[in-house]
């Protein structure tokens, strides 16, 4: 996130993002080791499915409190339950042993599946003026703008088992099966770091003044430059020489980074036009889960997409 400099650099509130950053980062790191090394018997996927629920139910909940204020009324129950639901539909398929005969199709049948749901609810529960379609469009459009993006996170996790991808080196680590994952997640979050720093301190030409006046086209450069070296580390010293992602390492970071970049505008539409400061305050000085996981929204299906173009056939 880069901040323009009439925003003072408040060395504070630096320091409680970076602790609160770094408890975080731990604690994820802790449950994607577990995750990789199957502890306490877990098969691939199902320790990062719990963070991948609690962050669409968080991030929808979220999104469902501050549209409320502005007359966007969902359901506090249905809205968070079908974003959950669509993010581990991977692992769901993954586990019935479908990968090779429904995984293209199971994104949208559950995409179809959930708008089916919404649609009964607002049938059953029908009264004369009560924006039942108002109501039912901004929860199906929460619902997947959340789930979806978690779904492509737990695809990316999968996908050495789904294609049988040899990694390289990283298997000495004994998590090369995150490596497509966590590729994106540092690309993404390396960026977003990097453009904190160049854009507080000399950030001056405002990228959207009026959607968000903090973000400077310096630190959108040093965010590109650092997830390109980022992908660049990733693909070629831990996956050097194994199937890696379409067209390698550059497109990938400048890709997967300028993605990451809109994810975070994106977010700002929709605080800007719910009138909110920050998503919520679950996660204490880094704000709430939205602000947290915006940029990945939409970096994650450009991600899946370049690794699996770039994957060998099954």
């Amino acid at each position: 996130m880069n901040i323009a400099p009439s925003s003072p650099f408040k060395a504070g509130s630096l320091v409680k993002r970076a602790i609160v950053g770094s408890l975080v980062a731990a604690g994820f790191a802790g449950i994607a080791w577990a995750d990789a090394t199957a502890f306490l018997g877990s098969r691939p996927g199902h320790w990062l499915v719990l963070v991948s629920i609690a962050f669409t139910i968080g991030g929808s909940l979220e999104i469902v409190r501050m549209a409320a204020p502005r007359g966007l009324l969902m359901r506090p129950l249905l809205v968070p339950v079908a974003a959950a639901a669509l993010s581990a539909t991977p692992l769901a398929v993954h586990e019935a042993g479908r990968w090779n005969t429904a995984s293209a199709d199971s994104l949208a049948l559950a995409v179809a599946g959930i708008l089916a749901a919404m649609f009964i609810v607002e049938v059953a529960a029908y009264r004369k003026d009560a924006a039942a379609l108002g109501r039912l469009a901004a929860g199906f459009a929460t619902a997947t703008a959340i789930g979806l993006p978690f779904a492509f996170m737990m695809r990316l996790r999968l996908l050495p088992e789904l294609m049988g991808v040899q990694l390289g080196p990283a298997e000495s680590l004994g998590l090369a099966a995150l490596l497509p994952l966590a590729s994106m997640l540092a690309v993404v979050k390396g960026g977003d770091i990097a453009a904190y720093f160049v854009g507080s301190m000399v950030g001056r030409n405002r990228m959207a003044p009026v959607l968000s006046p903090g973000k400077t086209w310096e630190g959108a450069a040093a965010s590109l430059a650092a997830s390109v070296a980022i992908a660049w580390l990733f693909l070629e010293v831990l996956n050097h020489g194994s199937p890696g992602p379409r067209w390698g390492w550059a497109v990938y970071g400048l890709a997967v980074g300028l993605a990451g970049m809109l994810g975070d505008l994106a977010e700002s539409l929709v605080k800007r036009e719910l009138e909110a400061k920050d998503s919520g305050a679950s996660l204490g000085a880094l704000g709430g889960f939205l602000d947290l996981t915006d940029a990945t929204l939409l970096a994650a299906p450009v991600a899946w997409g370049l690794w699996i173009l770039g994957a060998p056939p099954a």
